[in-house]
């Protein structure tokens, strides 16, 4: 079992806990003391897959990735080509480079959004997944988007919350040009 360590811009590929201690003795910022070096040999040791988030500082983290690649350019190719999941979101990611292209006509959006509503029975506030599709005129795809969020805030409650238009919550598709 190897390990990649990424802090910011400073990564490694890493054979042994030891190493990946000593890769991070280089960063100043990381303090590495007896209880980060017990926690990082019971997360290598453990049966546990999932990539390891540390704390250096409030809202600052080093990970930690288990893998059987053998080396960094296998490990980031293997990253890149993994299972159905990480294929989808690159061919996803691929469609979202076109989001801003001006393509003047009719689209159509759908976007997944959390809308507050009030629980009849308690009284409280609750977010609800809420979804809504709309065709309308419009230079490109992210115009598309702000015209569906701009529509929305004028009719649900303000504490709704709506994503990004890179997120996986908003599709569109390009119907065609305006007569």
């Amino acid at each position: 079992m190897n390990l990649y360590l990424r802090f910011f811009n400073d990564e490694t590929f890493v054979h042994t806990v030891d190493e990946a201690l000593d890769f991070l003795r280089t960063i100043p910022e990381i303090t590495v003391d007896r209880r980060m070096e017990d926690e990082l040999r019971d997360y290598v040791n453990s049966e546990v897959s999932y990539p390891k988030r540390y704390k250096v500082h409030a809202r600052v983290y080093f990970i930690v990735i288990k893998t059987n690649a053998a080396s960094m350019a296998e490990f980031k190719a293997n990253r890149k080509s993994d299972g159905a999941g990480d294929g989808e979101k690159l061919n996803y990611n691929k469609f979202y480079l076109h989001l801003k292209d001006e393509r003047p006509g009719w689209y159509e959006g759908t976007l997944k959004y959390k809308q507050v509503l009030q629980n009849t029975m308690t009284g409280k506030f609750e977010y609800h997944d809420a979804a809504i599709t709309v065709r309308c005129k419009a230079n490109s795809a992210s115009q598309c988007y702000e015209r569906i969020v701009s529509f929305l805030k004028d009719k649900v409650d303000a504490r709704s919350q709506f994503p990004s238009a890179r997120g996986k919550n908003f599709v569109w598709t390009y119907l065609g040009k305006s007569k």
